[in-house]
């Protein structure tokens, strides 16, 4: 029996790493505010139209990319509370915030801004409420609700279309001192190249894609197979937002943030896919870099631009990211 499970496994083949983006993939996406703040009168019933009143938009924006096409995008992005598929229920309410066609991510000579609004309006309030009834905790932690997004190439079959979902929250002011939660960010990525004795040489590396570099006629940075970089994401002072939450009793708890990133590329290899989080049991803070290998000669058509991605993450809805390129060449 133990051996026919192993040949059952070598016959699976390995899986492709999800660290390397060869597909057509959603990556993230962000809102300019992921987290509003409401001031109430507890001792008064909520009035629908005071909430409505203190509502701001917020945009919400995509970060894709469609590595083996050369296509334009078809869209739509819809406003609604997010069932467990992180999708709109049929019938709920909702609000179409927008649809059309964005240009090919990867190609397009100026980076492309794959964005809708959410208005704050009565279709907000009504997505808000909804999701308002269905809350134990009569919205003391919070009322969340979302954006849901359906993407895929323009003349592509729509049943291979991507959905993913950005999710957003409305709270009041519990307690008085409760600030938003701004988005995270970072002051750059400090890249530095493994030489002889596995030495880590620092270099600069730019925000910007490998098109950016191809159409400025400028090189990005050029590694040769199977080189090691070392990626450190630079956090400026304050990123680390301390905010407070409100507890059953009545009283509140203060927290600074964690902050977590998710680093991906075109091709090589990560040594962690995953950065950062919370502290360990004695207190100390994780490692936030990772090293990347470049791909072997073997794997590689000549000269390769290899595209890089690191999306940084709050535990508060809070979302960032930072695109770069690497030249690998045999």
């Amino acid at each position: 029996m133990k051996r026919a499970l192993l040949v059952l496994l070598a016959g699976c083949g390995t899986f492709q790493d999800p660290d390397i983006v060869i597909d057509f993939r959603v990556l993230g996406m962000s809102a300019t505010v992921p987290e509003q703040i409401v001031d109430i009168d507890i001792t008064q019933p909520v009035q629908p139209a005071d909430i409505l009143e203190q509502l701001v938009e917020t945009k919400v924006c995509v970060l894709l990319s469609d590595k083996n096409f050369t296509r334009n995008l078809r869209w739509k992005m819809t406003l609604c509370n997010l069932n467990g598929d992180q999708r709109c229920n049929d019938g709920a309410p909702h609000s179409d915030l927008g649809e059309g066609l964005w240009p090919d991510p990867d190609l397009t000579p100026a980076p492309p801004e794959m964005c809708a609004v959410v208005p704050a309006d009565g279709n907000l309030l009504g997505v808000i409420l909804e999701s308002l009834q269905g809350d134990q905790f009569k919205g003391l932690g919070g009322i969340y609700y979302g954006v849901s997004l359906v993407v895929g190439g323009e003349d592509a079959d729509p049943t291979l279309d991507l959905y993913a979902a950005k999710n957003l929250r409305v709270q009041p002011r519990i307690p008085p001192e409760l600030q938003p939660n701004n988005n995270p960010y970072l002051s750059g990525v400090d890249v530095r190249l493994a030489e002889d004795g596995d030495e880590f040489m620092p270099l600069p590396i730019e925000n910007a894609r490998c098109i950016d570099y191809a159409n400025r006629f400028e090189d990005p940075i050029i590694v040769v197979p199977e080189q090691k970089i070392r990626f450190q994401p630079v956090e400026p002072d304050g990123v680390r937002e301390v905010y407070v939450v409100p507890t059953t009793d009545g009283g509140s708890r203060t927290f600074t943030e964690s902050l977590t990133y998710q680093w991906l590329a075109s091709a090589g290899k990560y040594s962690s896919g995953s950065t950062g989080g919370v502290r360990d049991p004695f207190g100390n803070p994780p490692p936030l870099f990772t090293d990347w290998t470049a791909p072997k000669a073997k794997d590689l058509e000549g000269p390769t631009d290899v595209s890089f991605w690191v999306v940084q993450r709050d535990e508060r809805l809070g979302l960032a990211w930072y695109e770069s390129c690497v030249r690998v060449v045999p």
